[in-house]
């Protein structure tokens, strides 16, 4: 064992949550913070050109390469459950998307008894760290460290599907982000002048410098460390070595929906059964602690189209593709700019929605998966998840060794709301694709098929297309003091312990109606605050 170090706070992963913890804590030289971080440096060039993105998933460098366990939802599939495996965590190798969600699912978390996070609570910590193109707003935030730019690529096929949206009721509009976000737009993202702009480079790199902040890559947590009821420190492992390390404060879990209940788990803390079961001694039993697993499935219709410009055709073409890199070597333009998504439709898929329900993601490439080769045709991908699902899952430790996979299991399309919002996702697929303005193209629909109507065959075809989109939340849900399965409190302390909070995805009690990086970004904001203003007392 090296020799123990004292801290003031120790934040365990380096990801969305985490760079923006570390730069909040460090800002007072007083605060000595360590960052530990399992993952390595982010020194490859893909995870900051943003078309990156289709080499790092299904990378074990970039990739923590976890699988579900197989899903009676998806016909007894098992699939890939992507994490980010370096610094700047999930947003070094994510869709740069910049979503903020609805303002009715913050207002949700404020109707579950959880005061302090509704939508006009939460609003000012979007704004404190964002910088958006279009400057300062009542709705946007300039100057911060979390870069918000338009695409820097537009496709023809792309705008004749808003113009389709539009015939079938979709309206366009011009910003996702002020608290309702039906209707379609280009995604904003988050890239400064056509790099990727993760947490790690917008948050944590401009403080490495700061005396009072120590960063620690390929580092895994093995356990946190307890004084009676009080959290004091943390174990992990780096390089085979051995390490301790002490707080003064607080231990701060940034891991990830995934990561933190794991880590709960082998330091003790959870169902008593799951804890028992991975050998650990049980310190204080929380069964919420890896349940309420909520996640976004997305259901990918491909269609094949004729005389448009999409990747697929452009990408074939040795001279078009050393054409990408010329434009982006000389002007950070061009599809090597490219976020997975380029547009986006938020729409209701029934009547019945208060508020859109479902978010399409539309390419103009098609793939089998990423990771894998483009497909030989054009074709453009009409992706669409159900942005409120009432299937939960769970994921829990399998062991008590911190390298081991954890067990995920989302329950996809277990209920029949979700399963009937599956089958109305495709058909509103199948209606854009038909829209007048896409005639042209000739749509030809390969996946999931035009021959699959019914609605058991649309069941079953979702069971079959369905992935995630790499949204989990909600498996440290925050909570009242009488909901049995809350981990956290609205101040994000873990209930029954002292000096120990989660801050990250995790705490969400219901998914938001959109991606998740943001709104994970806001969490930490204000965790930052929460935690400086405790420790004034």
């Amino acid at each position: 064992m090296s020799a123990i170090e004292t801290y003031d706070y120790i934040i365990v992963g380096a990801g969305s949550a985490g760079c923006v913890l570390a730069n909040r804590l460090t800002a007072d030289p007083r605060n000595r913070v360590l960052l530990i971080e399992a993952g390595g440096k982010d020194d490859w060039i893909w995870f900051h050109v943003p078309v990156g993105y289709l080499f790092a998933l299904g990378n074990p460098r970039a990739d923590w390469m976890f699988r579900t366990e197989e899903e009676p939802g998806l016909n007894g599939r098992s699939i890939a459950y992507p994490r980010g495996k370096v610094l700047g965590g999930c947003s070094a190798i994510n869709g740069m998307i910049y979503m903020r969600g609805q303002a009715a699912d913050y207002d949700g978390w404020r109707q579950l008894g959880l005061d302090g996070w509704g939508w006009d609570d939460v609003l000012p910590y979007f704004l404190r760290h964002e910088d958006h193109h279009g400057g300062a707003s009542a709705m946007h935030g300039a100057g911060g460290e979390w870069r918000v730019e338009r695409p820097r690529v537009s496709w023809p096929i792309l705008d004749a599907v808003r113009e389709a949206g539009a015939e079938i009721g979709i309206p366009k509009v011009d910003d996702f982000n002020r608290g309702d976000n039906e209707g379609s737009a280009y995604f904003e993202v988050n890239q400064r002048r056509g790099r990727r702009w993760s947490a790690a480079t917008a948050f944590l790199k401009p403080i490495l410098r700061r005396p009072n902040l120590s960063v620690v890559d390929r580092a895994h947590a093995e356990t946190i460390l307890f004084d009676g009821p009080r959290a004091v420190g943390l174990a992990y492992v780096r390089d085979g070595t051995p390490f301790e390390a002490r707080a003064r404060g607080e231990v701060l879990l940034a891991a990830g929906a995934i990561g933190s209940p794991r880590l709960l788990e082998i330091s003790g803390l959870g169902r008593p059964g799951a804890v028992q079961a991975i050998g650990a001694r049980l310190r204080r039993a929380l069964p919420g602690v890896g349940e309420n697993l909520q996640d976004h499935l997305q259901l990918r219709a491909i269609f094949r189209v004729a005389g448009a410009r999409t990747l697929n055709v452009d990408y074939r073409s040795l001279w078009k593709r050393g054409a990408m890199g010329l434009d982006y070597a000389l002007r950070r333009r061009g599809p090597l700019t490219m976020a997975p998504s380029q547009v986006g439709l938020f729409a209701k898929s029934s009547p019945d929605c208060a508020t859109a329900n479902v978010e399409f993601h539309v390419q103009p490439l098609s793939l089998d998966r990423f990771g894998e080769p483009l497909h030989p045709f054009a074709a453009i991908t009409i992706s669409v998840c159900n942005l409120r699902p009432t299937s939960v899952g769970s994921t829990h430790a399998t062991s008590a060794d911190p390298h081991a996979a954890p067990a995920i299991r989302p329950n996809y399309l277990s209920t029949p709301e979700d399963q009937r919002v599956a089958v109305e996702s495709i058909r509103l697929a199948r209606r854009l694709a038909a829209a007048p303005a896409l005639a042209r193209y000739r749509p030809d629909e390969l996946i999931p098929g035009a021959a699959l109507e019914s609605e058991d065959e649309l069941v079953e075809a979702a069971g079959d297309i369905g992935a995630t989109i790499f949204h989990p939340v909600g498996t440290a849900k925050m909570g009242r003091a009488d909901d049995p399965l809350a981990v956290v409190d609205t101040r994000l302390r873990v209930i029954g312990v002292s000096g120990l909070r989660v801050v990250d995805a995790s705490v969400m009690p219901r998914i938001v109606s959109g991606n998740t990086a943001a709104p994970t970004m806001m969490i930490a904001e204000r965790a930052a605050e929460m935690i400086l203003a405790d420790a004034r007392g």
